[in-house]
Order: structure tokens, then C-alpha cells, then sequence
């Protein structure tokens, strides 16, 4: 039988320009998220991109792009400033969501997240650990798969006999959840954007999508953010899109005392701060105005961070310093500041952050740090 082929008249596809949308907006996100917010920037970097890499067509141009953008609510015209174009809350919902998806994987919504301890039996939640039986374990932890197989095993099956003893029962374990709240603090200082690197980017990114990897999966948790450079000051989740380098030092010590004023105030069992920064301290705050150094390692500065660190460990906060530097003097101090506070640290490149950040909160599972 001869296979043949039929014609018809070209219909073109009415999802051609949501296809052209969807090219540009991922772009667009990214671009948006480099300029701080700024949508004007962001679209003038996209018509560079469109002219060297044809992205538009005569079917979709920028123009299009633009106007769907505003009809699905992505950006509005601030008339305040003479039509400036602004993201809306929409967008920064977004950039969060796609920073969590870049930066830790697609994670699926699971139930009322909170942090496992080592602690197991009458737990909260079923864990993938299997056991034997034990008096005292609910009928509802017993795997019956598990311990029907192993009653099969253990005595065969003999016609219409079954035999199922207590040795071939299997139970899965019940792991007890504890609560955290996590300060982030994130470098703001001068040198975060450098020598030619964008670092307060990829700061940035790692700091959305912890945010919304605990309103998804931990939304009993805590997320407080703080930015240092000559001063701290905390900042809402919502403006870490906007977030730019100044043209500061590094004060860690006025970070440090933010932070731990943040988690005095809260009543949860496990406190942590993380620490992301690319330098050494280099700033005070003195009644009579500001202590700055920025040449070596200034005792002064440092003895007074390592001071914190110390009285962080006295209340059991630990903290977790992720040094995007691999200096060898830099190093030496952050070795030194990790003993007194019996933290942690972690010397990372930018591509490797985000996933150090998300493995650390993961595994932060104790009733008591």
C-alpha cells in the first residue's frame, strides 16, 4: 500500500508570537536582575542582543515585546517619573522563582517545611529510612510492602498459608522537624563589583532563591536579609532585585550586630547567620565618625570582628561565611574568625554558591546548634 501525502493551505502557528514572548522575557529576566531593576537599561541591553543575534522577526519585534509585557503585567509606567518604565510586584515574584529554579533545581511544594533532627521515633515526619519493628512504634509507621516481602522470604509461601511474624516487620522512620531562622548578610562594598567581576549579582540571585526555597518548603522558618558596607541596615525579600554595590567599605562588625539583634528577637530553637562576602573587614563606626582601612589586615578592625564572632558562639548562633575570594591572607582570617565562632566557612567561586548556601541550610537539622 502506496503511503501518500496530503497538502493544505499554511495556517501559521498562533502561538508564533507567545513563542517569541517566552525567547525574550527569559532574557529579559536575567537582564533585569543585572541592572538592578532598571527596565529601561534592561531592554536597551536586549536591542543590543536583538541586533548581534537577530532574537525579533517581522512577525515579533521589540515593540510587541514591550506592549505584552505590559498586558500581562510585568512592567508598568511610572508617571511620577514621566513614563519611566518599572517591574511590578508580579516580576519580582518571578525573579525569585527563577532564581530558586537556577540556582537549586526545580523543587516541588512539599508539606509545611521545617528542618529534621537526629532525633528519630515519635516523630512529625516520615523519613526514607527503613528499621525492625520495636515495641512502641504506631501501626501507621509499619511499611506493609516491605514486611509481606519479608515474611516471603523469611517462610514461603505454603498453598494458602501466610505467615507474618513480628522479626518481619519493617517500619519507617519518624524524624522530629525543628524551626530556624537564618539571617543573610550579603557585601555590599565597593569591591563586590571589581575588577571587571559582577559578584553582587550572583549574591543576589542565591539570596531570592533561599527566600523563596523557605516561603515554598520551610514557611515556618525565618528569613531576615541585611546589606553592610560603611553601615547595616535589613531589607524586605521584595528588594532584592533592586540591590547595588555602593561605593562603601566592609564593615562586618556593624553586620554582625544587626543580625544578632535580628535573631534575639526570635523565639525559634535553631538561629544561624550566613555571611556572603569577597573581602576582609575594613570599617568602623566610632562616635566621632568612621574608622576605615583598606590596606592588610588592621588589627583594630579585626579584633573587635573576631570579638562577635566569639559572643555569637556564647548565645549559639553559628555562623556560615561564604568567601567568594581565594586570597591566602584573606583566607588566614577567615580561618581564624571560623575557630572563635566554631562556624563554618566556605571558599567559593560564583558558579558554585548557590548550591553551597542550599546544601549548608539543608543539613542545619539539630534541635540546638
Amino acid at each position: 500500500m502506496a503511503i501518500g501525502v496530503r497538502f493544505r493551505d499554511f495556517v501559521p502557528d498562533e502561538n508564533q508570537g507567545e513563542q517569541g514572548f517566552e525567547q525574550l522575557f527569559k532574557l529579559f529576566m536575567q537582564l533585569v536582575t543585572i541592572t538592578s531593576g532598571d527596565v529601561g537599561e534592561a531592554l536597551q541591553w536586549l536591542n543590543e542582543l536583538d541586533k548581534q543575534y537577530g532574537l525579533t522577526n517581522d512577525d515579533y519585534g521589540m515593540g510587541n515585546f514591550i506592549e505584552d509585557l505590559k498586558k500581562k503585567g510585568y512592567i508598568d509606567e511610572n508617571e511620577q517619573e514621566r513614563g519611566e518604565l518599572k517591574i511590578t510586584p508580579k516580576t519580582e515574584q518571578k525573579i525569585r522563582k527563577n532564581a530558586l529554579e537556577e540556582v537549586f533545581g526545580k523543587l516541588k511544594r512539599g508539606n509545611t517545611g521545617n528542618h529534621r533532627t537526629p532525633h528519630t521515633g515519635q516523630g512529625d515526619e516520615q523519613s526514607t529510612d527503613l528499621r525492625e519493628f520495636r515495641f512502641g512504634d504506631s501501626l501507621e509507621q509499619i511499611q506493609m510492602t516491605e514486611s509481606i516481602r519479608n515474611a516471603q522470604l523469611n517462610h514461603g509461601m505454603d498453598g494458602d498459608n501466610f505467615m507474618l511474624t513480628e522479626g518481619d516487620l519493617e517500619v519507617r522512620e519518624n524524624e522530629h522537624k525543628s524551626q530556624t531562622s537564618t539571617v543573610l548578610m550579603i557585601d555590599i562594598s565597593h569591591s563586590m563589583i571589581l575588577y571587571g567581576e559582577d559578584r553582587i549579582t550572583p549574591a543576589k540571585k542565591v539570596a531570592m532563591a533561599l527566600a523563596e526555597l523557605v516561603k515554598q518548603k520551610y514557611p515556618k522558618d525565618s528569613l531576615d536579609v541585611i546589606v553592610f558596607g560603611n553601615d547595616a541596615w535589613q531589607i524586605e525579600v521584595k528588594d532584592l532585585p533592586y540591590l547595588q554595590v555602593g561605593p562603601y567599605h566592609t564593615n562586618t562588625v556593624a553586620g554582625l550586630e544587626l543580625a544578632m539583634d535580628l535573631l534575639r528577637k526570635r523565639k525559634t530553637p535553631n538561629k544561624q547567620i550566613f555571611m556572603i562576602t569577597d573581602g576582609k573587614p575594613t570599617c568602623l563606626k566610632e562616635p566621632g565618625g568612621y574608622y576605615k582601612n583598606s590596606f592588610g589586615l588592621d588589627r583594630k578592625v579585626v579584633n573587635k570582628t573576631l570579638n562577635l564572632a566569639a559572643a555569637a558562639r556564647r548565645i549559639k548562633i553559628p555562623i556560615t561565611t561564604f568567601m567568594i575570594t581565594s586570597d591566602p591572607y584573606l583566607q588566614k582570617f577567615v580561618e581564624e574568625f571560623t575557630e572563635v565562632n566554631q562556624g563554618k566557612a566556605y571558599y567559593s567561586g560564583l558558579k558554585g554558591l548557590g548550591q553551597l548556601v542550599f546544601e549548608d541550610y539543608k543539613k542545619n537539622r539539630r534541635k540546638s546548634l
